[in-house]
């Protein structure tokens, strides 16, 4: 099979052609794309072009609205590029537009990651527009735009519609009230999507009424394996009706409830859903305010939950006793891979039980956010640049984007 003419070749053709200048990023990775793939790999396996703006190593000319209308035309009609990153740009509605020609186009775009730039809710409704006939887009990105409610609402009307899309992030994008409680309509009977985020809504009720909402759909969702709820202001009481919903749901695996306020009480309740041995394999309850009897309560259910592989509790206000509790339910469990505990009070006690753990091999070091070293006969903590979304907002300047060990949804296993 022949393969694709150069796309560096292409791309000054057609800045050329509209009389602009080259974007020196653009022209960089397109020709490391040209140097590195060999035509029979392309074809097999497609081009994945990272255009990141916000790259650390090198010097980067971050992408504008005419910079993204040369590129979609380079692209246009390319049956090879299967991905394309433009995360922390310079996009605005305008570019957005000149993306949703792309995405009505392609017959080979998967994924498209626009993270943090700066796309409103006419943006919004131009990449949901093209949604509605894309049949090839399974990952989208968005978070940090702020589209707003009616950006939200957009992207619901295109659920509606679409049945090719899986992923769909929209974290940070001050979703409001109305788009949140769409979007979950949406969803007790879309069949497609398999993760949503939706951190980060701009709510203005103490009454929880889209977390309702939310549990309402779990109940009925067959589909959805990955949630993300951070920063919804929940409390005891939306979290005892998810998991009231969640006892009939088998195929959620990974519940994000970071930065909530959830105590104790709300750790009981999803305790005693852990100890029914549902489907969650993943529990992020970062920065919340379990406390020590939280974390007892969560130990209690890990001895004798046989699904679970990850849990985050950093920065929770748990002491010695509720950490010890952890590591000895550790101990009688065998599934339960990576905990993440750091911003806690770990104590010599926590860390004598931690090393213990570590030097038995129950607990990899890659594993966890906490290596106990020793000065003087006494155990102290060390943090380790390891939790659930490590690579989350950034472009990783070495690595693997996806590495399993610290990175957000341990994709291999949900």
């Amino acid at each position: 099979m022949e393969g694709p003419p150069s796309l560096k070749q292409r791309y000054s053709t057609v800045c050329t052609e509209m009389e602009l200048p080259n974007n020196l990023s653009i022209i960089h990775v397109l020709r490391e794309l040209d140097d590195k793939e060999a035509p029979k790999s392309i074809s097999e396996r497609g081009i994945n072009i990272k255009i990141a703006g916000n790259s650390r190593l090198v010097s980067v000319q971050r992408i504008s609205d005419s910079d993204v209308e040369a590129l979609t035309r380079t692209l246009s009609n390319n049956v090879f590029v299967t991905g394309l990153d433009l995360r922390y740009n310079n996009l605005t509605d305008t570019g957005a537009q000149h993306l949703s020609k792309l995405l009505q186009e392609t017959v080979a775009l998967r994924h498209l990651n626009l993270m943090f730039n700066d796309i409103g809710a006419s943006g919004a409704e131009s990449i949901a527009e093209a949604l509605h006939v894309n049949e090839t887009l399974k990952s989208l990105q968005m978070t940090g735009n702020k589209i707003g409610n009616k950006g939200g609402m957009h992207f619901a009307a295109m659920l509606q519609i679409n049945n090719c899309l899986e992923e769909l992030d929209l974290g940070d994008c001050d979703l409001g009230t109305q788009s949140l409680i769409a979007l979950t309509t949406v969803l007790n009977n879309n069949r497609t999507i398999r993760a949503i985020n939706m951190n980060r809504p701009l709510l203005y009720s103490q009454q929880e009424e889209s977390t309702v909402h939310i549990a309402l759909m779990l109940k009925v969702n067959k589909n959805l394996k990955e949630l993300h709820l951070g920063k919804h202001e929940m409390k005891d009481f939306g979290v005892e009706r998810l998991c009231e919903k969640l006892t009939s749901n088998f195929t959620l695996r990974y519940l994000d409830l970071r930065c909530n306020n959830i105590t104790r009480d709300g750790a009981k309740c999803l305790a005693e859903l852990l100890k029914l041995n549902t489907a969650l394999k993943i529990i992020d309850l970062t920065a919340n305010r379990i406390e020590d009897e939280g974390a007892i309560y969560l130990s209690e259910a890990i001895a004798l939950n046989t699904n679970l592989k990850a849990l985050a509790i950093p920065n929770n206000n748990i002491g010695g006793k509720g950490l010890v509790s952890l590591t000895k339910a550790m101990k009688i469990n065998t599934t339960l891979s990576h905990i993440f505990v750091w911003g806690n009070k770990l104590d010599e006690p926590t860390c004598v039980a931690f090393s213990d753990l570590i030097k038995s091999g129950r607990l990899l070091e890659k594993n966890t956010d906490v290596s106990p070293y020793d000065v003087d006969g006494h155990l102290h903590p060390a943090e380790l640049f390891h939790g659930l979304q490590r690579h989350y907002y950034l472009t990783p300047s070495y690595g693997q984007d996806h590495d399993s060990a610290c990175n957000s949804a341990l994709s291999e296993d949900l």
